[in-house]
């Protein structure tokens, strides 16, 4: 019988080993932010986003993702304050 802390172990472990992707193809970056394709594609085009080729691949930083996250994020408070 498995006690709550051999559970808890296991679910600790199971984190651990879960890596987080360096780069990501186009459609998983789509998820990963919500957006079209396209839109992918313009903030690529923008330099809002960094990629690599590898083959016909285009894979998008996961790292830059994140980043253009944190960049567009407005804070609470400022949401409030401006004019609609």
């Amino acid at each position: 019988m498995a006690t709550a802390g051999t559970s808890n172990r296991r679910s600790d472990q199971k984190h651990r080993d879960t890596i987080e992707p360096i780069a990501m193809r186009v459609p998983e970056a789509c998820r990963y932010l919500g957006i079209g394709r396209s839109t992918l594609y313009m903030l690529i085009g923008q330099g809002e986003l960094e990629y690599i080729k590898l083959g016909s691949s285009t894979l998008v930083l996961t790292e830059s993702l994140k980043s253009l996250v944190e960049s567009k994020r407005v804070a609470r408070n400022q949401a409030e304050c401006s004019p609609s």
